[in-house]
């Protein structure tokens, strides 16, 4: 069963804040060193370190990279300018790495992600967290993605901070993420473009697209880097903290810019308390109905969106039969979805059929405290949810697709596997 992380963005994010917070958190860090040395890429290096912020014990992450890559915090000097170097050095050193990465698109960043030994997992979640970034950077720059090229993200550290914050992520087995806002600051930074606001375009592109709960500060400086809001963006679940929780391990990732407010990254695995007593065995929760009528789209083409839609992460997905105007007769179309899946099923759903509007509600429900369980039977072992009632009564339920696929296994009729399951069930609870 997965973990969920609390991450206090009040100092902003970046890759390697996150990095350093979730191997303080426990991240196992031979994992992460024989996931990096298995990049196709070479002329880097990593150190992880204690240092001191504000008096504060916090982990460091830092990247070093040889003199032809030279670049010791990417997102920081490269991409918004705030190098110790002097002017005239530091364009130099821009216009070197500008040639080194001018020919990185995303197919080639991908590439890099997919030959890289990793679960499928991190995979899975780097390559999210750059099309996230391919996304920001094409919006800001008026061009296709396809023709953007990573003369900043695609950078090698930058791969490296992406990839080591998949892999932790995985390492920790982090299932659901909750960031309730992060603080950004204001003002604007020297880049390679010239002067920008904060947030810079790639940051705010990603804060629009994915909702990301924001806090402008009155620091003077960019709190937020494109890698951060990207990692938050494509691992981000929920904006609301359990209304009781207990902590169950704490991290902290130090930033390398100095501003008034300390640069740490809190991070904490938590877990809800409450769990199997009666007044507790069930909790409030947000959830988002999206809906929509449609009038001209075959069975098999919803068939197929449903499909799309449940695969992208919709919690459940139903047609309805309608009359509309003109009492021509429909379907409405209903997905009930986390608020970080908002965006997909959005976009899955104007792909994919006629509609050319979706109406979309918040939406409080109450739900029961469950659990995964297993049932073992003589054939195999089925899947199950485990719930608990307000009057701590257990109810159980196995899951279609695990007493379909012993089915299978064992050629047998699917009633006969759940008339197992079933006599299993009423078994324990006789004794």
């Amino acid at each position: 069963m997965g973990k969920t992380l609390y991450l206090e963005c009040y100092s902003g994010i970046s890759g390697d804040m996150t990095v350093a917070a979730l191997l303080d958190l426990g991240a196992d860090e031979k994992v992460l060193k024989a996931a990096l040395e298995s990049l196709p890429v070479k002329g880097f290096e990593i150190e992880i370190s204690r240092v001191k912020k504000a008096g504060l014990d916090a982990c460091d992450f830092l990247v070093k990279l040889d003199r032809k890559h030279e670049n010791h915090d990417h997102d920081m000097e490269y991409l918004h300018g705030h190098s110790h170097a002097h002017h005239h050095d530091k364009e130099k050193c821009m216009e070197e790495r500008q040639h080194v990465h001018e020919h990185r698109g995303l197919p080639e960043v991908l590439e890099i992600i997919e030959n890289a030994k990793i679960s499928a997992r991190a995979r899975k979640t780097a390559i999210e967290i750059f099309r996230i970034l391919a996304f920001a950077e094409a919006k800001a720059h008026g061009v296709p993605i396809e023709q953007v090229h990573f003369h900043e993200v695609g950078a090698v550290d930058s791969i490296v901070d992406i990839v080591a914050a998949a892999v932790c992520l995985d390492n920790l087995d982090i299932t659901d993420v909750v960031v309730p806002f992060v603080c950004e600051g204001r003002g604007t930074v020297r880049c390679q473009h010239g002067i920008l606001p904060v947030p810079v375009p790639a940051v705010i592109n990603i804060m629009e697209a994915f909702k990301l709960p924001v806090r402008i500060t009155d620091v003077e400086g960019e709190l937020v880097t494109p890698t951060g809001a990207a990692i938050l963006a494509a691992v981000k679940t929920a904006s609301r903290l359990p209304e009781q929780f207990t902590i169950i391990q704490t991290g902290v990732g130090a930033g390398k810019r100095k501003y008034e407010r300390p640069s740490l990254l809190r991070a904490m695995l938590i877990e809800e308390k409450g769990e199997n007593r009666p007044e507790e065995s069930s909790r409030q929760d947000e959830i988002y109905k999206l809906e929509t009528n449609i009038d001209d789209c075959t069975g098999e083409l919803l068939g197929y969106t449903m499909d799309n839609l449940m695969s992208a992460g919709a919690r459940d997905v139903h047609f309805t039969p309608v009359y509309m105007k003109k009492n021509r007769p429909a379907y409405m179309l209903t997905v009930i979805c986390d608020e970080a899946h908002i965006k997909k099923m959005e976009q899955i759903i104007f792909e994919e059929t006629t509609t050319i509007g979706i109406r979309r509600m918040r939406m409080e429900r109450t739900i029961l405290e469950r659990e995964e369980t297993v049932i073992a039977l003589e054939g195999g072992e089925v899947k199950a949810k485990k719930c608990t009632l307000p009057d701590c009564q257990v109810r159980i339920y196995p899951e279609y697709e695990s007493v379909a696929e012993l089915a299978r296994k064992n050629d047998v009729p699917f009633q006969q596997v759940m008339e197992e399951v079933w006599g299993s069930i009423w078994k324990k609870e006789s004794n």
